[in-house]
């Protein structure tokens, strides 16, 4: 078998399989969002840092500013880099074989196969730099005296943590490998892994000047997010792990879990040392993120990356078992093959037809439009076709707005940003908060689209505006079936700035704007064209 014709082809049918179905399913709720980045350039942004915006940037000019398929281009075109990656990786370890069956288990997982390798998510960049990342530490360990070696990790790594927050683990791992191997420990008090971290800090500081000047705000928000109580909770660790098997696919997560297990057994019998440097740096994420799942639930694919320097050690498993049971595991393959690509169909089947949704009536599908995964994905250009008959979309006095901030990208994205768009949440308006000022909407008029319904009561949104008007209420409907209902609301002449609690410097409004006690929001139709005042 020739492999390297073998990883061509593997490049080839999983980039074009990623393209059709990037043309083919709209935006997720993630992908609407992180379209804002790069409508909004910044050094970085309150969720992530920026290189999800670098990477939307090419495909959005090549292919038009509101193109999903351009809009993930790029992230496409790195699923391919990172599986060449995995492949040098695996082939420069284990051998062309391993390389070969490495790539392909990474395409074939679930999570970094199907979701990193076509959609526009900041893990589909940190991928291809921790993997670039770890290729370069490799080369810097085999050949320390070389300076260039070092340089060319520390610019890897600075992409890596411009990519994601995650790539922090990187060099942790590389210093609890040092630590642990005698023979490594003087590389510690070698210039090369300084002038490293000095380049990737480089690299870096526009994100940390962004946040030094907007509060801290986006390394506290992720900061945040691990810490949970001080209670031990089992079920939230046995539902982390049993996720993360999902998300990787059991025929895939369960094999890594042996090879990491079999590793750890053999640190000091195997004469593998690429294996000790893999396992340390498994080790830091896994470890992390296990710890955080023991007491806060947690993202399945946070702790994901602490499984990627494992595949080349599968990809020699994966050699040695075709090698002697070349039938079975062809077998194997084509199954692991035709699962991923039937699942990828049925998801693109179930976006545009609907038909594992029940209908209004019940019906033989399974699937609620709460618990249909692609659901959210579909309809807002219902939304933004019935904005635009209502003549919101060309008055310059109108500026659109939702409670929740992947609600208002969608809207900005539908509606292809013909109106301002605005998230009015005290608590969680993510990067809205920074995308304009408060003070930019008083005296105009704010269009309140409410999706499904709003816990938030609707003498929260009178607060801000002179009165209001109830303008339409429809539903959202796929091959018959409800999506979501959308009411649609005029609010008159804001009077007062809505503030954000992520901008520093700005005050919360007193405890009686959040404390108003439930009221349901009128129906269409009772108020129209009324204006209170």
């Amino acid at each position: 078998m020739n492999f390297k014709i073998a990883l061509a082809a593997l490049i080839a049918t999983s980039t074009s399989l990623r393209l059709v179905a990037a043309g083919l399913l709209g935006p997720g709720n993630d992908e609407a969002y992180h379209f804002l980045y790069a409508v909004h350039p910044a050094a970085s942004y309150f969720d992530h840092p920026p290189m999800v915006a670098w990477v939307e940037q090419p495909g959005l000019a090549l292919l038009g500013t509101f193109s999903v398929l351009g809009l993930r281009l790029g992230f496409v075109a790195l699923a391919a880099g990172s599986t060449w990656l995995m492949a040098r990786i695996a082939r420069r370890w284990y051998g062309e074989a391993a390389g070969f069956f490495a790539a392909l288990a990474l395409n074939l997982s679930g999570y970094y196969g199907l979701a990193v390798g076509t959609f526009a998510l900041p893990d589909g960049p940190l991928l291809f730099f921790w993997l670039l990342t770890l290729d370069r530490i490799d080369l810097a360990l085999e050949r320390p005296e070389r300076l260039r070696n070092w340089a060319a990790l520390g610019l890897a790594w600075g992409l890596a943590m411009c990519s994601k927050y995650h790539a922090i683990f990187l060099p942790a791992g590389t210093v609890l490998y040092s630590l642990l191997r005698p023979g490594r420990r003087r590389l510690l008090i070698g210039p090369g892994p300084y002038l490293a971290v000095a380049l990737g800090l480089l690299v870096f500081s526009p994100v940390i000047a962004w946040n030094a000047g907007n509060g801290w705000a986006s390394f506290a928000f992720q900061g945040g997010r691990a810490i949970g109580g001080l209670t031990p909770r089992p079920d939230y660790l046995l539902t982390a792990i049993g996720a993360q098997a999902a998300y990787l696919f059991p025929w895939i997560w369960l094999p890594l879990m042996v090879v990491g297990w079999r590793l750890a057994r053999g640190w000091n019998d195997r004469d593998d040392e690429r294996g000790r440097l893999a396992l340390c740096l498994s080790v830091a994420p896994l470890a992390a993120f296990t710890a955080v799942a023991c007491f806060r639930p947690v993202l399945p694919h946070w702790g994901l990356v602490g499984v990627l320097p494992l595949f080349p050690a599968l990809g020699r498993g994966l050699a040695d078992r075709w090698r002697a049971d070349l039938s079975r595991t062809r077998r194997r393959v084509a199954f692991a093959s035709a699962f991923s690509v039937l699942l990828l169909a049925l998801t693109v089947a179930e976006y545009r037809w609907g038909w594992l949704q029940r209908g209004p009536a019940g019906g033989l599908g399974f699937l609620t439009a709460k618990t249909d995964p692609t659901a959210d994905s579909y309809g807002w250009d219902q939304v933004a076709d019935r904005l635009d008959r209502l003549g919101l979309l060309d008055d310059p006095r109108t500026f659109l707005f939702t409670r929740n901030w992947y609600q208002s990208a969608h809207i900005a994205h539908a509606t292809r940003l013909r109106r301002p768009v605005a998230c009015y949440n005290l608590w969680d308006a993510r990067g809205f908060a920074f995308w304009s000022e408060p003070e930019d909407w008083l005296g105009r008029d704010g269009v309140l689209v409410m999706i499904n319904e709003d816990y938030t009561p609707f003498n929260f949104y009178e607060h801000w505006f002179c009165g209001f008007q109830a303008l339409d209420d429809f539903e959202v409907t796929r091959a018959g079936k409800p999506i979501r209902r959308v009411r649609i609301y005029r609010m008159n002449d804001q009077a007062i700035a809505f503030p954000f609690r992520y901008r520093p410097g700005q005050m919360l409004p007193n405890e009686r704007v959040w404390s108003f006690a439930f009221s349901p929001p009128p129906e269409v139709g009772e108020h129209r064209g009324v204006v209170r005042r």
